[in-house]
């Protein structure tokens, strides 16, 4: 399985990198995983975790329950226990999960340098989406920014189910998708454009804190 393991189905590269630069720039809680989805997909909800890995498809309950036990329900977690004790203290989560897409997908290529995925229903995450995607363009004019491309915010995932334990005043969970085509061989991004996704963000923020509202 080693060549589906170094590809897009085996893990999301650059994903890692990003998220440790966006954490370490804003000074921002960094939970993460090296755990491949290939064994098990700790972005897919309870029940569906196994569903697409044609490694871990057929395994047996046993095997499958003890891969839970030790990957993959510590992941969920850890990351809900942070959103209920940040909440309990009165304060609002912005969760931005890292994540980066293929550049061509059956057949189809992917014409979007960075996808920003929410719940289009959740007032805040609509209105910080974008905020944060007006600041890309202006910082990075040659790349192309979309909203719920190329998936949608409301798909299944840890964002959409945290949803459902927080409301839109507390919680405001973004799927940040970056193209693999800026990932270099050592599964780095380039600094400047690493230093232009967190800069987009903070402007994104700052304009995004500056509406009226008794709840940011």
């Amino acid at each position: 399985h080693q060549a589906l393991l170094e590809s897009h189905r085996g893990y999301d590269p650059g994903a890692l990198a990003l998220a440790q630069t966006l954490a370490c720039a804003l000074g921002a809680r960094l939970l993460t995983s090296t755990i491949s989805r290939l064994l098990v997909e700790l972005n897919r909800s309870p029940g569906r975790q196994f569903r697409y890995s044609p490694v871990m498809r057929n395994a047996t309950s046993a095997v499958r329950a003890e891969i839970c036990r030790h990957h993959y329900t510590p992941h969920w977690t850890a990351a809900e226990a942070f959103v209920r004790d940040a909440v309990a203290n009165g304060q609002h989560v912005v969760h931005v999960a890292s994540h980066s897409f293929t550049p061509s997908l059956d057949g189809d290529v992917r014409r979007t340098d960075v996808g920003l995925l929410y719940d289009p229903a959740r007032e805040f995450e609509r209105s910080l989406c974008v905020a944060w995607q007006a600041a890309l363009a202006a910082r990075m004019p040659q790349w192309t920014a979309r909203r719920n491309y190329p998936y949608r915010g409301t798909g299944d995932g840890l964002t959409r189910y945290l949803r459902t334990r927080f409301e839109d005043a507390s919680y405001c969970g973004i799927e940040l998708e970056i193209n693999q085509k800026h990932v270099r061989d050592n599964g780095s991004i380039a600094p400047d454009e690493c230093e232009a996704v967190v800069a987009a963000l903070r402007d994104g923020l700052a304009a995004w804190t500056s509406q009226p509202s008794d709840s940011h």
